[in-house]
């Protein structure tokens, strides 16, 4: 599928794009709504994305989904913010789930958004250094910091697979280049379908140098 970019994408588009069963979406719709509820106390989006909130946010995570190790049963997100895209990930049915976010108020939001949802998610209100104890079998993270950052924040957190999927945009080759002075990685580069701007990034055989 191409990208997707009609500002009408809502959530019948969203089930048409996924295959997500009705109990699936319901999930995702009362998601939303606390979103919308809780966005003017707290900027969990930008403004002007939530017009377009199935396309830019749930759809842009849903993406991933495909992409996601064989098994996946443990994800951590780093940095999860409103929860794209670790909470839509949970929704789709990754077993375990980890929402790292030191925001409270938004860690507060991330376990209401999880509760009215109907799944269950692990959210650590802390400094991403300052977890330990997971194995994951992919980490996740979208618009969070460069490739080296992300590397050194996950793979800590990682198991054997040592996996990681990071939405990144149009900086990524200089990230990459940078990051290579430090790691050694298989890079695989994916188009994403939100964003013509934005690339889908898969990590594996993550090794420091």
């Amino acid at each position: 599928m191409g990208q997707l970019n009609a500002s009408t994408f809502g959530a019948s588009a969203f089930q048409e794009a996924t295959g997500v069963s009705r109990e699936t979406l319901d999930r995702l719709t009362a998601y939303e709504t606390v979103l919308r509820k809780w966005q003017p106390k707290i900027n969990l989006v930008g403004p002007s994305t939530l017009p377009d909130l199935w396309r830019r946010h749930f759809y842009d995570s849903a993406q991933l989904l495909p992409l996601l190790p064989d098994p996946a049963r443990v994800l951590v997100d780093l940095g999860s913010g409103a929860g794209f895209p670790g909470l839509v990930l949970a929704i789709l049915g990754v077993p375990e789930v980890h929402l790292i976010e030191s925001d409270s108020r938004k860690a507060a939001f991330l376990r209401e958004a999880a509760r009215v949802a109907g799944v269950a998610v692990t959210v650590h209100n802390k400094r991403i250094e300052a977890v330990s104890g997971l194995a994951a079998d992919v980490v996740t993270a979208r618009a969070l910091a460069p490739v080296a950052d992300l590397l050194d924040w996950a793979v800590p957190l990682m198991g054997p697979q040592r996996v990681g999927l990071f939405l990144k945009g149009q900086a990524l080759d200089d990230e990459l280049t940078a990051a290579a002075k430090s790691w050694t990685m298989r890079a695989e580069r994916f188009d994403s379908r939100t964003d013509p701007t934005g690339t889908i990034l898969r990590v594996s055989g993550i090794a420091r140098v």
